[in-house]
């Protein structure tokens, strides 16, 4: 492959790949929680929850391959494997499957954890010059607090 020459520098390209690395994996381990939850939740709710999880699952399908994608952009590679998202993600796994409420609760959780990563990403972005990955990431941050706030109002 060629070298990447899009007017930012090698360290700073580095750097923000390495943020955007952890905002992947935060993003891919919400997607499989967000899965696991659409297709074991049961109860009163079960309908609406269902098929809440599955839009939520679906958005973030499409975000884990946006941010993939920017980090091979920025000439890094992407993680890929269970493995290594588990390494870089702070979403914290749940064992087992909880109730509808429960549910919910750990979603919430996971969606306000990924803005705190996306502002963490957004600082290194914005000092790199990186307009790109700063929209990308300011983006990503707008829906998951919006998804965090509709998720708190089930509670």
């Amino acid at each position: 492959m060629s070298k990447v020459d899009i007017g930012i520098s090698k360290k700073d390209r580095t750097d923000v790949a390495e943020k955007l690395k952890c905002l992947l994996a935060d993003s891919y381990t919400l997607y499989l929680q967000t899965h696991n939850f659409h297709w074991n939740v049961t109860g009163p709710q079960f309908r609406e929850l269902h098929l809440m999880f599955e839009e939520h699952y679906t958005e973030l399908a499409v975000a884990v391959d946006d941010i993939a994608e920017r980090i091979r952009t920025l000439g890094v590679i992407a993680p890929g494997t269970y493995k290594a998202f588990a390494s870089l993600s702070s979403i914290e796994e749940v064992e087992d499957v909880p109730g509808a409420g429960e549910m919910t609760a750990i979603l919430t959780r996971g969606h306000e954890q990924v803005v705190k990563t996306c502002r963490d990403a957004l600082k290194v972005a914005q000092k790199a010059n990186d307009e790109s990955s700063a929209a990308l990431i300011s983006d990503r941050m707008r829906v998951h607090e919006k998804t965090a706030w509709m998720l708190r109002a089930m509670q």
